[in-house]
């Protein structure tokens, strides 16, 4: 049962420890240190006053169509704070840049309305170099900073990366910036307390406090996740802004909130500053990011199918696929092949390998260490730009041509597979660079349908070895199971799509 206490009959600390001593059963050792532990909670207010001056809110002026809303936060009708933000905001908006209606002084538009919106950030040269998030200033028309002293200056855009969401402006100021400094995020351990200083809701400098939660967070945002997760409190409009260290060092940058109100619940994500100082470098330097490529899609090592390709636990980055012309396959990298080590740093899981990567020069030599036919060897290959490898993925053509037929067949784990024909290559839509085996139908309860195998997937190898035949497939199925293998690892096309290729390891009927 819930019970409530009035003001009058809340204890004070020295009466609750005489109280709890009291209790039968009760660790007496435990309400003093509890107690004495409270006393050491850092008291962080000569640290903020330092950082604050170096925090930055940012506003953002940008066009939206008629049917466009928003950013500005909704407060709801029953909040008791409804007048109060109302009103805040609305002088917010005034203070905001950028003209609120035509050149004339009318209303805007309807098809040319402008949106206020507000975020944060943090100022990393003192000649006026502000890093904040990139969907704070995506889409701007205009860019203001607001100074704590109550400086307002205009800002433009440096550079921006949508993948990590780490965006660089730059304003000029009269004199030299407070600053603050990026620490090594992989310090950081669990339970350490972290700060984080925004501008939540449009309210200005506000600071929280809490700890780190977690690290290594994926939350699905984008190809490199790799988020600190905290509970100090981080709200709309804390987005851009500084996640410190108790030696006032920048280790995240404020990006992303789990909330099912909208509000903070205890659960925030910042981008690790050992992720955004590369980042933020190449924007300065550059005005856009230059990351390693290697050229490879690559898929998670599970349990069966590191017991497929005889290794002794998961690990690594499985190459599913190699893109043509990349630094990959000019090195001699094949599907198949199990990344464990870049350039002397062990890969223990797929998700790690995309970072180290984009972290590496462009055109720097890199050795890698692969697992291959059960044996560990050595590739060096020369890192090329993903954004260039991006643009020649792009290019690749996936024809198709439209028609029906069907060939000879043999059903195995639960799916029948056909030799491929022009026909079927037509009907299924496969695209011209694929060849392998053709899964026509796939049973409902088979071994085949666990995997996520469907009609329309192309066998490309079974048992290592690349097959073109639905008998090549019935051999390797028969092959394997004769051997005493649990499993056999088949090498599938998705859709019979060029770029969706991923590695699947069936187990065999005892």
């Amino acid at each position: 049962m819930i019970k409530r206490f009035k003001a009058s009959q809340i204890l004070g600390a020295a009466a609750l420890s005489t109280l709890l001593l009291g209790m039968p059963g009760l660790n007496q050792a435990f309400v003093p240190q509890a107690y004495a532990q409270a006393q050491t909670l850092p008291n962080i207010a000569d640290l903020i006053e330092k950082l604050l001056p170096a925090v930055v809110e940012i506003s953002v002026v940008s066009k939206v169509s008629s049917s466009g809303g928003g950013v500005i936060p909704q407060i709801p009708d029953d909040s008791p704070f409804k007048d109060f933000f109302d009103e805040f905001l609305k002088k917010k908006q005034q203070q905001a840049p950028g003209d609120q209606g035509d050149d004339k002084g009318g209303a805007p538009a309807p098809d040319d309305q402008t949106v206020n919106s507000m975020g944060s950030g943090f100022i990393v040269d003192a000649s006026g170099l502000i890093v904040t998030n990139n969907h704070v200033v995506e889409g701007a028309d205009s860019i203001q900073v607001h100074m704590q002293d109550g400086t307002i200056m205009k800002a433009e855009l440096v550079g921006r990366d949508p993948k990590t969401d780490i965006a660089v402006i730059r304003v000029k100021p009269d004199k030299a910036l407070p600053t603050v400094a990026f620490g090594d995020s992989d310090k950081l351990r669990i339970g350490e307390w972290v700060t984080a200083i925004g501008n939540p809701f449009g309210l200005g400098g506000s600071v929280s406090l809490g700890i780190v939660s977690a690290r290594n967070r994926d939350i699905n945002a984008g190809p490199y996740d790799d988020y600190i997760q905290t509970d100090a409190a981080i709200n709309k409009g804390n987005s851009g802004g500084p996640l410190l260290n108790m030696a006032g060092e920048v280790v995240g940058i404020n990006t992303a909130i789990f909330s099912p109100t909208g509000g903070s619940v205890g659960i925030g994500f910042s981008v690790p500053s050992n992720t955004a100082k590369n980042v933020v470098a190449q924007l300065e330097k550059f005005g856009e990011t230059r990351r390693g490529w290697l050229g490879v899609k690559i898929q998670t090592v599970t349990p069966d199918i590191a017991e497929s390709m005889g290794m002794d636990k998961p690990r690594g980055a499985l190459v599913a696929d190699v893109t043509t012309g990349s630094p990959s396959e000019k090195a001699g990298i094949d599907a198949g092949d199990v990344i464990v080590e870049f350039n002397g740093r062990p890969i223990t899981d797929s998700k790690e390998l995309p970072r180290v990567v984009a972290e590496t020069e462009v055109g720097k030599e890199v050795a890698l260490k692969v697992i291959r036919d059960g044996k560990e060897q050595e590739i060096k290959v020369t890192l090329g730009r993903l954004e260039d490898g991006e643009k020649l993925v792009a290019k690749e053509d996936n024809t198709s041509k439209p028609a029906p037929a069907a060939p000879s067949t043999v059903t195995v784990l639960g799916m029948t597979v056909s030799e491929m024909t022009d026909e079927l290559r037509a009907t299924f839509k496969i695209d011209d660079k694929v060849q392998g085996a053709l899964v026509t139908e796939v049973a409902k309860d088979g071994a085949a349908t666990d995997k996520g195998i469907e009609a329309g997937d192309v066998i490309m190898e079974a048992g290592g070895k690349p097959v073109a035949t639905s008998a090549e497939v019935s051999t390797a199925i028969e092959s394997a199971t004769k051997d005493g293998k649990a499993s056999v690892l088949l090498l599938i096309s998705k859709g019979g799509k060029a770029g969706e290729t991923r590695f699947i390891a069936l187990k065999l009927k005892k």
